[in-house]
């Protein structure tokens, strides 16, 4: 479960639950305010909130320095990226925040006053929260490397993807691409989930795992037009087409079938 707070940030005071409400989150940490690294950072992620907003991911940072620093620093990653960051940035003097997700040991002291970003060079970690208000996932980074804001669009795609359907995404999958159907899905428990489909075609495996894999590749590929991917539709329709009563169904009525439960 992720940790819930109270903390000030360059918006206001915020509970952090509260703060989320009903959306996903992301929370990443800085070890100190105005170091070079985090400055792009903080600015790419600027450039690429739009991104996240759609994704109905609320985005907050997190440095070890108080609100005035931070308000500083905005100015400074405006100047260096042209983007000034429109998401709150929580202000982490007493180290509180930074021990309680387990990024800096109980005994680092209790004020950011005298510590230097090598002394707080542990707190580089991405938390991604889901709206259950647990950890889906964490990256920590080295001081040195900067973090792929793209690769963390692509890990939520696979998690809001996975949380809705019973699937998985395979390695270096990106949104729009295969998935595939969970083996825990057992044939008989895939005939019912794509009954509306599958009741009409042969009673073989050859033909049920042709199915799930062609319903695995129009979850992952939905575009929101209403309307299938041409290809896996096709497919579809050509195994619709073996059966006698085609006729009388019609192609009409196969694709309404086959919008309502995939697209």
């Amino acid at each position: 479960m992720c940790p819930d707070f109270q903390c000030k940030t360059t918006e206001g005071d915020i509970s952090f639950h509260e703060w989320l409400g009903d959306s996903w989150g992301v929370l990443f940490s800085h070890p100190k305010d105005f170091t070079p690294v985090c400055t792009t950072e903080l600015g790419s992620l600027g450039q690429m909130k739009a991104e996240f907003d759609a994704r109905n991911v609320k985005v907050i940072g997190l440095s070890v320095d108080g609100v005035e620093d931070h308000k500083k620093w905005l100015e400074d990653i405006k100047d260096v990226s042209g983007t000034k960051p429109d998401y709150p940035i929580i202000a982490d003097e007493d180290l509180k925040v930074a021990k309680l997700f387990n990024m800096l040991e109980a005994d680092a002291g209790s004020t950011s006053m005298g510590r230097t970003a090598v002394d707080n060079e542990t707190v580089r970690t991405i938390f991604v929260v889901r709206p259950d208000k647990r950890i889906g996932l964490y990256l920590t980074y080295p001081m040195a490397t900067g973090r792929n804001f793209h690769e963390i669009l692509r890990a939520i795609d696979s998690m809001q993807l996975t949380a809705k359907h019973r699937v998985a995404t395979p390695a270096n999958w990106k949104k729009g691409e295969d998935v595939v159907i969970l083996p825990a899905v057992k044939d008989e428990e895939a005939k019912k989930i794509y009954q509306d489909i599958i009741k009409k075609f042969p009673k073989n495996k050859k033909a049920l795992d042709e199915i799930k894999t062609l319903a695995s590749k129009t979850i992952a590929n939905k575009s929101g037009t209403g309307e299938p991917p041409g290809d896996q539709f096709q497919s579809l329709l050509n195994l619709y087409k073996q059966k006698k009563n085609f006729k009388k169904i019609g192609k009409c009525h196969f694709k309404k079938l086959f919008q309502k439960k995939f697209v």
